[in-house]
């Protein structure tokens, strides 16, 4: 690049984060109690975001208040400069929003969802929603998407894979759809607990309907939730709550892939054989920190190895989490005699964690995974397939993506699932019926290496400021 355009680039981002910045006027949302909540304006530029460790007054409010709250209430609201790995300005409208959740013990809790609106009009008389999910994957709330997706925040290697899922979410706002990205490991970023996930998930679309200036038709709005791998779990899991827990969401439609669909076949399949044995790790110890029960059992049997390993991974992102400790001896971890996945202790917190017990969700379902993936095995969503389409009201999608892996799964069915939702957003019905299908590559479908190769360019025409 020559002087003179890196110049030009220089100046074309400082304008876009300046008119980010100015244009954050202070502006009202109504909670559903008819509390009026001032929206704060953006920081200014450069001055950068707070990690949300420090910025307790956003993350951690009064318990008090969020106690008195109902859920999907908003708390606190403030307009935000987003950006492409933390420097490179995205020019569209943004803001944060702390709201009231709950978590599985039925406490209410304080969540934060980023919601995202495009400067092109909406596709049809209405926007749309799309619920994003990220595979967050780590045990800090420093690597939340919330924080890692503002400019100026800090430049964090570990925490990529937010940054690239990001090109997904900036496809379907280039479709002309609203984004709500929640944070939905919770305030203890408890990794892998998709119960807490589904019901933050789902009160985070609340929160977004009920935001004044993202101009959503409120609970008309279509919606649909988006995630893979470890955003696949919270996504999953909201698709099976939302009828019981948020039976007023208009869910249209749900994609999910690389599912971890039975906790107790991921254990057994990633056991000694897994590169990403780390990852199995960390999702065993975000579950014990929502749920009391599996602490204590961890606090009990960990042998002194598994209690050195899990001091290792408390507190890291998702980069770390993964390369740690691959072909780990999973149950090997423990002192007990027997199987621990199998100890009667852990059995009700395992049939909650798993997918398929609680009915087949009443929304259409896209499902996608490679029988060659290295950390979900391919029997449990075969048999999460089959369970839901017992049910002669279901509407489930799946297709087995025959030369992938779970990296590469993800980005094959990209094009797939995106016009798949887009559909859906635009008032697309489809009937009762499953379908399954295997294909040697969702690339092959027609229109997604398009839509893939459209989606690239789009994500690196914005980082000269154009408008998304």
């Amino acid at each position: 690049m020559t002087t003179g355009a890196r110049k030009a680039l220089g100046q074309a981002c400082l304008a876009v984060a300046a008119g980010l910045t100015i244009s954050a006027s202070p502006v009202v949302a109504n909670t559903a109690s008819g509390q009026e909540i001032p929206v704060q304006p953006a920081l200014p530029f450069p001055v950068p975001p707070a990690p949300p460790y420090l910025d307790t007054t956003f993350y951690q409010p009064d318990p008090a208040r969020v106690a008195a709250a109902e859920p999907g209430e908003i708390l606190t609201a403030r307009q935000v400069n987003l950006a492409n790995f933390w420097l490179i300005p995205l020019n569209v409208k943004a803001w944060q929003l702390s709201y009231r959740s709950t978590n599985t013990r039925g406490e209410p809790i304080a969540a934060v969802a980023t919601v995202v609106v495009p400067q092109r009009p909406a596709p049809t008389g209405q926007r749309g929603l799309v619920s994003f999910q990220f595979a967050e994957d780590s045990l800090s709330i420093n690597c939340a998407p919330s924080y890692t997706l503002q400019m100026g925040s800090l430049p964090n290697p570990l925490n990529a894979v937010i940054s690239v899922e990001f090109a997904q979410v900036q496809a379907m706002l280039h479709l002309g759809h609203a984004v709500v990205m929640p944070d939905h490991q919770g305030p203890n970023a408890a990794y892998a607990a998709g119960p807490l996930g589904a019901r933050i998930t789902l009160d985070g679309i609340r929160a977004a309907e009920r935001f004044e200036p993202a101009g959503l038709p409120g609970t008309d709005t279509r919606v649909t939730t988006w995630g893979y791998s470890g955003g696949a779990i919270p996504t999953a899991h909201a698709a099976e709550l939302q009828p019981t827990y948020a039976p007023e969401i208009n869910l249209v439609g749900t994609a999910a892939g690389g599912i971890m669909a039975d906790v107790r076949m991921a254990v057994d399949y990633n056991n000694t054989t897994s590169l990403v044995g780390g990852l199995v790790i960390g999702g065993l110890l975000g579950v014990a920190r929502e749920y009391p029960e599996v602490d204590q059992f961890m606090e009990r049997y960990l042998n002194p190895f598994g209690k050195a390993l899990r001091l290792v991974h408390e507190n890291q992102c998702v980069a770390l989490q993964a390369a740690a400790f691959p072909f780990v001896n999973l149950k090997g971890l423990f002192d007990y005699p027997g199987d621990p996945m199998r100890a009667p202790d852990m059995q009700a917190v395992l049939d909650e964690l798993s997918l398929g017990n609680r009915g087949t969700p009443t929304s259409p379902l896209f499902l996608f995974e490679s029988p060659f993936d290295e950390a979900m095995p391919i029997n449990a969503v075969n048999n999460l397939y089959d369970t839901y389409c017992r049910d002669s009201n279901a509407r489930v999608y799946y297709t087995r993506d025959l030369l992938s892996e779970h990296v590469i799964a993800d980005a094959a069915s990209i094009g797939t699932a995106a016009m798949w939702l887009n559909d859906r957003l635009n008032g697309i019905d489809i009937p009762p019926g499953c379908n399954n299908r295997d294909v040697l590559s969702a690339f092959l479908d027609p229109g997604s290496i398009q839509f893939f190769v459209n989606m690239i360019g789009q994500t690196l025409a914005s980082t000269l400021g154009l408008p998304v």
